[in-house]
């Protein structure tokens, strides 16, 4: 582009005039002294600094195409500049407005932009209360809360009589719960009446009889002996250790004429009838059997448990009488019980009740410590010549 191109291009207003109207000279034609002030003005701002010029809120803005209304013709001085033709727009200057620091430059375009509005934050829609539980899933719905029940007053005086299946067991027809699930089968007669109610409450001197069918369930329940070794225990299996009815199989059975054939059901429900610990051997039993459970075991048990014990140590004086009778564990004191010296380290020793490891305690009593021990006898069935590790069935005739 060459010079006179330059010169002869209309000069536009300056971008910095003190109105906030810069086409207001050009608006008033009428008033000449008018036109004379803004020259003035122009000139006095060449001299201003350019920091502290007030800045026009028309310039700030984002440039906007907008047509300009164009006055009527008028005379015009030929140093006031030229009409402008075409639209409105800001003229960038030469030195760039100063920015903020921590203000990122924009890519493209004007540094100018218009600051555009914060979106607002969508808004999470509450799902109905029926979207909470599928219909196709019931089991994950709210669980009510359960049920407080206040306990039942009873009025009156207490129910007449003795349960039936308590009756029974103190015969020692069964176990109360053998009663009870012959009771609930209509097996169990009273004064010749069936009763198959559980729960039900009789006179205890009524007439208790059991049908034939409860007579062949109890046939089939077994009773077996085992002659345990030392190292197994004799009830509930513990942690490390073997319970003795492992023992209870084929090939440690001792087979005697009229035995049943042993089937795995034997060992439903078969369970010790006394204790015997680990560091014993000898008789052990175990029955399905709940009258020969209460026998052996029951509270009022009379039936003798007999041992050969093995001892180290010296007696105290007078021991020997004290272990028949006069000792005492747990603050209650021991049945009578029948002791003798076979020799020098074995006693014998005759029970009728068989508290926990009590032969071994009673030793520690007197001064001795127990070695050895076997159970030989327990009330008319032996030991005899079973061997360690082995079983056999009572026989019929065998009564404990």
């Amino acid at each position: 582009m060459s010079g006179s191109d330059r010169d002869s291009r209309p000069k536009r207003p300056s971008n910095e005039a003190v109105s906030d109207d810069p086409w207001a000279k050009w608006r008033k034609p009428d008033a000449p002294a008018a036109e004379a002030e803004p020259k003035k003005a122009l000139r006095r701002d060449a001299t201003v600094n350019p920091e502290k010029r007030p800045k026009s809120k028309s310039f700030e803005a984002v440039p906007v195409r907008a047509e300009v209304p164009v006055a009527a013709p008028v005379e015009v001085n030929e140093e006031a500049p030229a009409l402008p033709e075409g639209t409105l727009g800001v003229r960038r200057s030469a030195t760039p407005s100063p920015r903020a620091i921590d203000k990122k430059p924009l890519r493209g375009g004007s540094s100018l932009r218009k600051p555009s509005a914060p979106k607002a934050a969508p808004v999470a829609q509450a799902a109905p209360a029926e979207w909470s539980v599928k219909a196709d899933r019931p089991e994950r719905a709210a669980k009510p809360a359960p049920v407080v029940r206040a306990p039942v007053v009873r009025d009156g005086p207490p129910p007449e009589g003795v349960r039936l299946s308590k009756v029974m067991s103190e015969r020692g027809m069964c176990s109360r719960r053998e009663a009870d699930l012959w009771i609930e089968r209509g097996w169990v007669f009273v004064d010749g009446e069936r009763v198959s109610e559980l729960g039900s409450r009789i006179d205890p001197s009524a007439q208790v009889s059991i049908s034939k069918e409860a007579k062949f369930d109890q046939a089939k329940q077994v009773t077996v002996l085992l002659n345990k070794p030392v190292g197994y225990v004799s009830g509930q299996p513990e942690p490390g250790f073997t319970p003795a009815i492992t023992l209870i199989t084929p090939e440690n059975q001792v087979k005697q004429s009229g035995d049943p054939e042993f089937k795995p059901w034997m060992l439903r429900s078969l369970a010790p009838s006394g204790r015997l610990d680990i560091d014993s051997t000898g008789l052990l039993v175990l029955t399905q059997d709940g009258r020969i459970a209460k026998k052996l075991i029951g509270d009022d048990s009379q039936v003798e448990k007999e041992y050969l014990v093995r001892v180290a140590g010296e007696m105290i004086k007078g021991g020997l009488k004290l272990l028949n009778h006069g000792l005492e564990l747990d603050g209650q004191a021991l049945k009578p019980a029948r002791v003798k010296q076979l020799n020098e380290d074995q006693l014998h020793f005759i029970l009728k009740e068989g508290k926990k490891r009590q032969i071994r305690r009673m030793c520690e009593l007197v001064g001795l410590r127990v070695i050895g021990l076997k159970r030989v006898r327990i009330g008319r069935v032996k030991l005899g010549e079973l061997e360690i590790g082995q079983w056999r069935f009572l026989r019929a005739d065998e009564t404990f």
